[in-house]
């Protein structure tokens, strides 16, 4: 929705006019099943920037941080560039990426298998940029690890008769064996939101961008593969082939298998919440990615 720039908070402007003078419309891009934050467009003459108020202090701290990682991994084509950043306000103001969220872009079979290995030539030098990692960090990994296999206990007892026997295997296997197996992986830098509706596609350029930082930081480097494990590749086999080329490497056993029972957790709570909210799509997501899983690890 485009607005006038009056529209917007009136301290939020204060800010803005010390770093993007004559702010003439602002256009809301905010993601709705994310209401707790607020993104806009803003245009100034021909130029365009983004401005979000983050949820609270500790993701807006996560989220600059993420933007100098970004910057030191990233070039300025591939990832957008941290204007300036208030903690006050939770306000941070980025640079624009040429090009189209890929997300529903209707893209060739051959434009695809291109945009999924750029993303994860991406992923791979986001990742392999090491940051300092906190002593919180692995407890956090590993509270999330139980939390997880709880939540697959859960699933198990309400999706029983929704399951086939192999597939009600594999949730137990979540259940009993993630947070063992994950416990001496090792952690890296993530993005935390890795999907196409945080890809941008440059079709002049030919070249793919990655945006929104929300949710970065330390964890395992399979868990930024999780979402495309569940939703795409189940029944894209040759996306996740693009992907892993892009990569540069395949998993090894334990990132693999930990791939496998966390995409197994998510394609469960697809499958749950579908069926609890008569969302045929989740329904589906979580059937399909079931299946495969189950297909594939037996």
């Amino acid at each position: 929705m485009r607005l006038d720039a009056a529209s917007l908070p009136a301290d939020l402007r204060r800010w803005l006019a010390d770093h993007l003078p004559g702010v003439g419309c602002a256009i809301d891009a905010s993601w709705p099943q994310r209401i707790e934050s607020r993104v806009w467009r803003l245009e100034a003459g021909t130029t365009a920037v983004y401005v979000k108020i983050s949820p609270s202090p500790e993701s807006h701290k996560r989220e600059t941080d993420a933007y100098r990682h970004a910057a030191a991994a990233l070039s300025r084509e591939e990832a957008p560039r941290l204007i300036a950043a208030d903690p006050a306000l939770q306000a941070i103001l980025v640079t624009a990426l040429d090009g189209k969220v890929v997300r529903e872009l209707p893209l060739t079979a051959t434009v695809e298998a291109q945009v999924h290995e750029l993303a994860g030539r991406l992923l791979r030098r986001w990742h392999d940029h090491a940051e300092p990692v906190s002593p919180q960090a692995r407890k956090g990994v590993m509270a999330s690890m139980d939390n997880q296999a709880s939540e697959a206990s859960a699933c198990l007892d309400n999706l029983n008769r929704h399951l086939t026997g192999a597939e009600r295997a594999l949730v137990s296997e979540v259940a009993r064996d993630l947070p063992a197996l994950t416990a001496d992986l090792p952690l890296v830098y993530l993005h935390g939101d890795f999907s196409p509706r945080n890809w941008v596609w440059n079709a002049k350029t030919q070249t793919l961008g990655l945006i929104d930082f929300e949710m970065a930081g330390h964890a395992l480097a399979v868990q930024d593969m999780i979402w495309l494990s569940g939703a795409v590749w189940p029944t894209r086999s040759d996306l996740r082939k693009s992907f892993f080329t892009g990569y540069g490497r395949e998993l090894t056993t334990k990132e693999h298998q930990a791939l496998l029972l966390l995409t197994t957790r998510l394609a469960a709570s697809y499958l749950a919440a579908g069926l609890a909210n008569n969302d045929q799509v989740l329904i589906d997501r979580g059937r399909n990615a079931l299946r495969e899983l189950a297909r594939t690890h037996t």
